[in-house]
C-alpha cells in the first residue's frame, strides 16, 4: 500500500548553489583588502603621532637643555633595552604565529571531517501531508505508527480539514490534551488521542482524567477521545454525559479517508 503520508522539501536548485558559491569568494576577496586598508591607517596615524612627538620633545629640549639631558639619560637607555628585546623576541613570535596557524589548519580539518562524517540534519520543519492519490486508511495503519507518530497524524488531520493553530502537546504534564487546534468557526478543539491495540479498550477512568481537564482547564469547546481500538459500555456512558466526543478506530478510519466526519463535525 502506497504510504499515505510524505514529506514535502525542495533542496536548493544549482543557480542557489552558485549564488552562495560566488558570495562566498567575493567575501573572502574583500576581506584581505579591508584588513589592509584597515593596517594601512593605523600604521598612518602611529607615523604622524611620532612626528609630532618628536617635533615637539626637541622643540622643548631646544628651550630646556638641562631637563633635557637628564631626561635622554633616562629614556635613551630604556628605548635601548626595549628594541633589544624586540629583536630577540621576533623568532619566538614567528614560532608562535605559525604554531597559531598550524593549530587553526588542524581545527578547521577536524570541523571539516565531524562535518563529513555527521549523518544530514532533519529539515527544522516537515510538513507532512496526506497525499491525493494515497491509498485509503486502515486501522493497522495508525497501529503502525508510535505514540508520538499516531498523535502527529491525527494533528495533520486537523489540518487537513481546516482547523489552524494545530498543536501537539502531549506527553508529560499535558492535562490530557494531545492535539490542541481551532476550527474553522472558532471553537477550541482538545482531542486526547488513545493508540490502543484491538482488544485494550479505552475504559471509563481514561475518559474521566480527560473530563475533568478538557473543559475546566483547557476551555475546551469540542472535546474529543481519538483511538485505534474502541471504547468500555461506561466510558462511552461517562463520554455522552460529559458532552465528550468518542471516535473508535472505525470513526477514525473513516476521517482519515474522507468518508465520515471530523470529531468537531
Amino acid at each position: 500500500m502506497a504510504a499515505p503520508w510524505r514529506v514535502d522539501g525542495a533542496s536548493p536548485g544549482p543557480g542557489a548553489r552558485s549564488g552562495a558559491r560566488a558570495g562566498s569568494t567575493t567575501g573572502s576577496r574583500t576581506y584581505p583588502m579591508r584588513r589592509t586598508l584597515f593596517v594601512l591607517a593605523v600604521v598612518g596615524v602611529l607615523l604622524c603621532g611620532g612626528y609630532l612627538a618628536v617635533r615637539e620633545t626637541a622643540r622643548w629640549a631646544v628651550a630646556h637643555p638641562g631637563p633635557a639631558l637628564g631626561v635622554g639619560a633616562v629614556v635613551l637607555p630604556l628605548l635601548l633595552a626595549l628594541a633589544v628585546v624586540a629583536v630577540r623576541g621576533m623568532p619566538r613570535l614567528r614560532e608562535l604565529r605559525r604554531a597559531a596557524r598550524a593549530g587553526k589548519a588542524e581545527a578547521e580539518a577536524q570541523v571539516a571531517a565531524m562535518a563529513a562524517a555527521a549523518p544530514a540534519p532533519e529539515a527544522d520543519e516537515v510538513t507532512v501531508a496526506v497525499a491525493a492519490d494515497a491509498a485509503p486508511w486502515r486501522v493497522e495503519d495508525f497501529l503502525a505508527l508510535d505514540a508520538d507518530g499516531f498523535e502527529q497524524a491525527i494533528a495533520r488531520l486537523c489540518e487537513r480539514d481546516g482547523c489552524r493553530d494545530v498543536q501537539v502537546v502531549g506527553g508529560a504534564g499535558d492535562l490530557g490534551a494531545d492535539v490542541l487546534a481551532t476550527a474553522s468557526d472558532g471553537r477550541r478543539i482538545i482531542i486526547q488521542c488513545k493508540r490502543y491495540g484491538e482488544t485494550h479498550k479505552v475504559g471509563s477512568q481514561d475518559v474521566q482524567r480527560f473530563g475533568g481537564t478538557c473543559f475546566t482547564v483547557h476551555e475546551a469547546e469540542v472535546a474529543a477521545v481519538v483511538t485505534t481500538s474502541t471504547f468500555t459500555e461506561p466510558a462511552a456512558d461517562y463520554a455522552a454525559t460529559c458532552g465528550i466526543r468518542c471516535f473508535d478506530g472505525e470513526r477514525l478510519v473513516a476521517w482519515s479517508n474522507g468518508a465520515g466526519p471530523a470529531p468537531w463535525g
